[in-house]
């Protein structure tokens, strides 16, 4: 699994746990709903760090909460 890949999982894991759709999301974070569904279904092709600081801000978790699952242990690297 690639990064982007895991961001996307990771938002949609904690919309399910908090049980809020991706619009109730986006209206929590002060984004539009384009932006975390471009994240979602991988048109980001790079999810910024400002997106998701605000997404964690409307979570109202810290972003070291947001990476701190085991989604992010084993990244496929970046450079081969």
């Amino acid at each position: 699994m690639n990064a982007k890949e895991a961001v996307a999982r990771r938002v949609l894991d904690l919309c399910v746990q908090r049980g809020i759709a991706v619009n109730g999301l986006a209206n929590l974070c002060g984004v539009s709903p384009s932006t975390i569904y471009s994240m979602l279904n991988g048109k980001s092709q790079n999810p910024g760090v400002i997106s998701i600081q605000k997404i964690c801000d409307g979570l109202e978790i810290s972003v070291r909460e947001f990476f701190d699952d085991p989604l992010f242990d084993d990244l496929d690297p970046v450079i081969q």
